[in-house]
């Protein structure tokens, strides 16, 4: 089968060689000998109500010198594509709202995306976790002071973040003394006007927050423990941290059981969770990585292994 793949991504120019995961999808669909167009958010438009993109026909290397080449640019169809990979990475905000709506024009259209656009917009990272709340830690959801003051006073030593973060930023841990409470609740919440949430803070950070990669709701079975700096709590490769592959432990298996057939139901095709310990903490669904760390480390190809499953998709919808 051959297949025409779209990718909505950040800059291909600004993405890092040795860590991007998107590029390891490309890698692995253009061995498959399937063509790839490229674009970025701003391509995207509507004309008449069809779903358009500004599109140029791109060429992947796996050379840290030369590692892309990108063809004249050409107004077409989204429904010129089989496939579209949803690529970019947050802020969650209008326009990323705007360009699910476009691509999910598309979709109607029968063009497969991943993630499926209605289910970036409906399942927000941090509150997705929430729907399993057998798997997380003591959590709460609110703009309200008096109510993160009261989580604060219950369980001493917390963690404050937006609900619309990524790469660890904004991330607050707020002990005992509760030094700071206050302001931080303000900056936070915008003085009230903007939710956040709050999680019990969770030691075993010390040790990674762990990123399970999950394939139309089917673990890789290694987890990438990223470990904070020295002085941090936060894990995130973005925030200084360091990378560890690990085997997934029973418990990391029993979370992924809890939460993988509702991936599976929703389309959610490639999935990263998140866990600290024993707790799930966040759901990534907009542009999950560590595909390249994992494949380094474990002689993996998880890029192949999401390709695979994506031809299987077509196949079966063509049959």
């Amino acid at each position: 089968m051959t297949l025409k793949v779209g990718i909505v991504m950040d800059p291909i120019e600004s993405i890092s060689f040795k860590k991007d995961s998107s590029l390891a999808m490309l890698w692995a669909a253009k061995r498959k000998g399937w063509e790839l167009w490229y674009m970025e958010q701003q391509h995207l438009f509507s004309r008449d109500g069809q779903a358009m993109a500004e599109m140029a026909p791109l060429d992947v290397r796996m050379d840290a010198d030369d590692w892309f080449s990108r063809g004249d640019y050409r107004n077409a169809p989204l429904a010129d594509l089989d496939v579209i990979l949803m690529r970019k990475d947050p802020p969650f905000n209008n326009e990323y709202i705007y360009s699910t709506h476009l691509l999910e024009q598309a979709e109607k259209q029968g063009v497969l995306v991943v993630n499926p656009p209605q289910r970036l917009r409906d399942f927000n990272e941090k509150l997705f976790a929430t729907h399993f709340p057998q798997c997380c830690p003591p959590v709460l959801v609110t703009r309200r002071a008096d109510l993160l003051r009261q989580f604060h006073a219950e369980h001493r030593d917390v963690i404050f973040k937006p609900l619309d973060g990524m790469g660890g930023s904004q991330i607050f841990r707020i002990q005992n003394d509760g030094v700071n409470l206050g302001v931080i609740i303000e900056t936070l919440t915008k003085d009230g006007r903007e939710t956040i949430m709050a999680q019990k803070y969770i030691p075993e950070i010390l040790d990674g927050d762990k990123r399970i990669l999950m394939i139309n709701g089917e673990p890789v079975p290694y987890a990438l423990a990223r470990i904070p700096m020295a002085g941090e709590t936060r894990g995130n490769l973005a925030a200084g941290g360091s990378a560890q592959g690990r085997p997934l432990s029973d418990r990391d298996r029993w979370i992924c059981e809890q939460v993988g057939p509702t991936l599976r139901e929703q389309g959610l095709l490639f999935v990263g969770l998140d866990v600290i310990g024993d707790f799930l903490t966040e759901i990534n669904v907009t542009s999950p990585t560590c595909i390249r760390e994992l494949d380094n480390q474990f002689g993996l190809d998880i890029g192949m292994q999401l390709m695979d499953v994506v031809e299987q998709i077509k196949g079966a919808r063509e049959a």
